[in-house]
């Protein structure tokens, strides 16, 4: 099991606002192998070198240098901490400032950054929350009925479910013409009856697991799909499901296909987002153009954003939303997509990190607005 620490979207938007003179972000390659972690070590301490020499650039009152020296000794206290190297992942972002150090874990690569500022470089965070990679699978046969998570940072997960104890008689055949303790209509009608009551009973204990903006994802034996779909309450029940039987799948197996039928629905979403983005521009609610969508998101205008996970430009964007570019990265400049996309969270808005060649055109980003922007 990869270990990880994913913020929740609230405790995302506090690091996101958070201000400081004295603001380390780390962001380094980690492995969940005990093997590699000396490794890990020495990449966490040169980068630890390297915030040490940034703030030594900075203008910082005494008041301000005692607490700043005091944040690299917290942080080179990591380095002897037995407790953080019990688990790793195969990324590690580290935010430090006055009172405060925290480390999260992430499932998915970054590239290594060393940034020291008046606010937390929160990109690769934003990235990992914004795109989503997670599924439940309802695994469905005459004799079992299970729900399993799918997660971007663990293994499958099963969650109990507190089946009636007739559960599996509810598709036994009888040898009693009807006369059995459970009646059984006769027929296919009745086959059909029994499967989606067999199919319902396992539904009623999946609906309230499940959040709404979750997809599900059917695994069931030939003759159950159409009972369970024709009982289905949750709005993300996938058409693509599973076609091996339930019984048969192990975690390996399992997850590779989940991950398969997810990319598919994620390719099928962002084609039909970029249609629906076409209309909404050609109405004046819409744009992929990097200023345009920076003064939008600015004005709460927006109501979902795209954006590149891989463009780094920095520079700065004021309170009207103008931008202006930075040829370096400094103390005083961002990422302008993780300033923009972080501006449409605290809106309210939607955002999803994705890859360039899913934008349009060469912009990094693309938006969707609530109205149009004024003149």
């Amino acid at each position: 099991m990869l270990t990880a620490d994913i913020p929740t979207p609230a405790d995302l938007l506090e690091l996101i606002d958070h201000r400081h003179p004295v603001s380390v972000t780390l962001t380094i390659a980690s492995s969940p192998l005990p093997s590699d972690h000396e490794r890990v070590a020495l990449g966490l301490r040169n980068a630890i070198d390297e915030a040490e020499r940034q703030i030594a650039t900075l203008e910082l009152s005494r008041s301000e240098a005692i607490e700043a020296a005091r944040v690299v000794e917290e942080l080179r206290g990591l380095l002897d901490d037995p407790e953080f190297w019990e688990q790793q992942s195969r990324s590690l972002v580290v935010l430090a400032a006055p009172g405060r150090v925290q480390a999260h874990r992430l499932a998915n690569t970054v590239t290594d950054h060393v940034a020291v500022g008046d606010r937390f470089d929160t990109g690769a965070l934003l990235r990992s929350v914004a795109f989503p990679n997670r599924a439940f699978v309802v695994l469905l046969s005459q004799g079992s009925a299970r729900l399993v998570e799918i997660g971007p940072d663990h293994r499958p997960r099963e969650h109990a479910l507190d089946l009636p104890d007739d559960h599996a008689m509810m598709l036994e055949k009888t040898a009693t013409d009807g006369q059995a303790d459970i009646p059984r209509a006769d027929g296919a009608t009745g086959d059909r009856i029994e499967r989606e009551r067999y199919a319902r009973a396992v539904e009623v204990l999946v609906r309230p697991i499940v959040p709404d903006d979750v997809p599900v994802i059917l695994a069931a034996a030939t003759d159950l799909v159409p009972a369970y779909r024709a009982v289905n309450t949750h709005p993300l029940l996938l058409e693509d499901g599973i076609s091996a039987h339930p019984e048969s799948l192990d975690d390996e197996t399992l997850s590779a296909a989940v991950r398969e039928i997810l990319d598919a629905q994620h390719a099928r979403e962002l084609a039909e987002w970029r249609e629906h983005l076409g209309t909404q521009q050609a109405e004046g609610l819409g744009s992929s153009d990097l200023a345009e969508v920076a003064r939008a998101a600015t004005a709460a205008a927006v109501a979902e954003l795209l954006f590149d996970m891989d463009d780094t430009a920095e520079g700065h964007i004021d309170e009207f939303g103008t931008i202006t570019p930075a040829p370096d990265a400094g103390a005083a400049t961002y990422a302008l997509v993780d300033e923009i996309a972080a501006r449409v969270l605290r809106t309210g808005g939607r955002v999803r990190a994705v890859r360039r060649e899913d934008l349009v055109g060469d912009s990094p980003v693309a938006a969707t607005f609530r109205f149009p922007l004024g003149t």
